[in-house]
């Protein structure tokens, strides 16, 4: 996003932040707000003449919300109405950056009703170990990927496999709206909502991989020296990998902190080969 687009994200987060907050069922308002948010960008993304007309900054934010009105008021819960305008209202530098600030708008809104209901932490480790599950499981993926085939019936693939797993309506709200719009791949769109719970923590996500399942002491002390290094409170997520022999590989957004065995030893043969 340019830098009007990025402004307009954050006045839009900032406004469903405040409207949040005032709401004395936050959750259950939240949960219907998100989800309808989602069904306005399927519109738009099916209407490029509306999309295009609902961010042209030709006409004035006044026009741009009657707009709105006209098309979704009857269609929208009050409070998702409310997101809407002041979605279209704000100045985005593309309409393709509005249907962006509209998705991220409307995960903000459903990871604040999980922080209401306190299971944002647990959402951020649901949508990690599947983000984990979707990067191991490589024919999943690609049919996941595939834009050939309809966002439904990708979606109805996920919820198969979601099927009997104990998860947050959260968690699973925000993943299927992403395998039906696929940005990069699966498994790093998933990634990127975990991201996105832990700034909302007040944290930065550390992916930590090592032989076994760190102890609770270790992920204290981990997130302690991380915390250090990067001036920022760490959430820690641990993948179990035994080929790495020993030590950890820590990925902390894209650098590598690669402790292992397996690249210690990897470093001697090369040096080794040079020598």
């Amino acid at each position: 996003m340019k830098a009007a687009s990025r402004e307009a994200l954050q006045q839009l987060y900032a406004a469903i932040d405040e409207t949040s907050s005032q709401s004395s069922n936050a959750v259950e308002v939240d949960s219907q707000t998100g989800l309808e948010i989602f069904e306005v960008v399927e519109a738009i993304e099916g209407d490029r003449p509306l999309r295009v007309a609902l961010a042209n900054n030709a006409a004035s934010a006044e026009q741009r919300v009657a707009l709105a009105d006209e098309v979704f008021t009857q269609h929208l819960s009050s409070n998702a109405l409310n997101v809407l305008r002041k979605a279209v209202g704000l100045t985005w530098s593309t309409p393709r950056d509005l249907r962006n600030g509209l998705v991220a708008g409307a995960r903000r809104v459903l990871l604040r009703g999980a922080e209401y209901k306190n299971q944002l932490e647990q959402v951020e480790q649901e949508l990690f170990s599947l983000s984990r599950v979707l990067d191991r499981e490589g024919e999943l993926c690609m049919l996941l990927s595939d834009r050939r085939v309809e966002a439904s019936k990708r979606r109805s693939l996920l919820a198969r496999l979601l099927e009997g797993k104990n998860i947050t309506m959260f968690s699973e709200a925000l993943v299927l709206h992403a395998v039906g719009r696929i940005e990069k791949d699966p498994a790093s769109d998933v990634a990127a909502l975990v991201e996105q719970a832990a700034e909302l923590r007040g944290h930065k996500v550390a992916r930590v991989v090592s032989v076994g399942s760190l102890t609770g002491a270790q992920r204290e002390a981990l997130a302690e020296k991380l915390h250090t290094i990067y001036d920022h409170r760490m959430s820690i997520h641990n993948e179990v990998d035994p080929s790495l022999l020993g030590g950890v590989r820590i990925h902390v957004g894209n650098e590598v902190i690669d402790g292992s065995t397996k690249a210690k030893l990897a470093r001697m043969r090369s040096a080794l080969s040079v020598g």
